[in-house]
């Protein structure tokens, strides 16, 4: 009796190799959609982690968000300072720290990212149930906590 693998081993790429295609083109599709806000990539991902981790938090906690380096996020936030969409303010427990607001002109930018951005995920998600994407965001949750623990573990085996 011949049996069959897994569906997600037929896949032209890994699952790891299709959810960073699949992240990359919905990450280009918003861009685009976005791009009459005058916002590129690095600022709407920006505001858009800013408004769920919530206001007042400290670059450094926006960096380790996003997943990059301070320099990088530091000339963002100086762009998103410049057009007038957030402020920073020094950090009244800890003179190094910048935390991060929006301005009134950001609030309203970012109301009008929101919209746009739910009506592309009612479009990116037609077709799956809630069950499936509950499914998938467990999923995605368990990988990334393993992805944790290994490179943790690589971290840890390389200081022996």
């Amino acid at each position: 009796m011949m049996t069959h693998p897994p569906f997600h081993e037929t896949l032209d790429l890994t699952i790891i190799g299709n959810m960073g295609r699949v992240h990359r083109l919905c990450r280009d599709v918003i861009t685009t959609a976005v791009e009459p806000l005058g916002l590129t990539q690095s600022r709407w991902t920006a505001l858009l982690h800013i408004s769920m981790v919530g206001e007042g938090l400290t670059q450094l906690a926006l960096a380790n968000s996003l997943g990059i380096e301070m320099p990088s996020l530091t000339r963002t936030l100086k762009q998103l300072e410049h057009a007038k969409l957030i402020t920073r303010q020094v950090a009244s427990n800890d003179k190094r720290s910048k935390q991060i607001y929006f301005t009134k002109q950001g609030r309203s930018t970012l109301a009008l990212l929101d919209e746009k951005v739910a009506a592309l995920k009612s479009q990116l998600y037609s077709g799956l149930s809630h069950k499936q994407l509950d499914a998938m965001a467990y999923a995605l949750i368990n990988i990334e906590k393993n992805a944790h623990a290994i490179a943790l573990n690589t971290v840890t085996d390389k200081g022996k």
